[in-house]
Order: C-alpha cells, then sequence, then structure tokens
C-alpha cells in the first residue's frame, strides 16, 4: 500500500503544456528566419495567425492554445508567481 497521497494537476500540465507548444512556435519562427518575439506579440495583439509561420505545423499549434491562457501564464511568468 502507498502512504503518499499522489498529487494531479490539471492546471500545472496545461501550463507546461502551453510552455512546450510555445517553445515549438518560438523554435520554427527562429529557424525560418523571423523574430520569433515580434511575431508572436503580433499574433497575441491582433489574434491574426498569419503572424505564424506554417513551418512546422506552428500556425495551426498556435490555433490550440487560448489567447487569455496563453497572456496570463505569459504574465504569471513575466512576474515569477507559481500560482
Amino acid at each position: 500500500m502507498h502512504e503518499q497521497t499522489m498529487e494531479f494537476s490539471v492546471v500545472r500540465d496545461k501550463n507546461d503544456e502551453i510552455k512546450l507548444t510555445l517553445t515549438k512556435i518560438y523554435d520554427a519562427l527562429k529557424e525560418k528566419g523571423y523574430n520569433p518575439i515580434n511575431q508572436i506579440v503580433g499574433y497575441i495583439l491582433s489574434e491574426d495567425p498569419t503572424y505564424i509561420t506554417t513551418y512546422n505545423s506552428a500556425r495551426s499549434l498556435i490555433r490550440h492554445i487560448d489567447r487569455d491562457e496563453l497572456l496570463q501564464e505569459l504574465v504569471k511568468s513575466y512576474l515569477d508567481i507559481d500560482k
């Protein structure tokens, strides 16, 4: 029998998924010669997916991230807030 209680966190898993996806998008933009930060900011401000390259399915990936969740994670990360 296990004595310790396992913790399950959907929020942490979602945050990790957003980070992994955003990293893949960043890498695809960089590989294609774009300034990834500018392109991602352009997408966030306009919600226009054409700011994101189709290379390595980056444009498809960005559409799977809820923009509000992405902004929340970016602000939390910038402020170094865990919750």
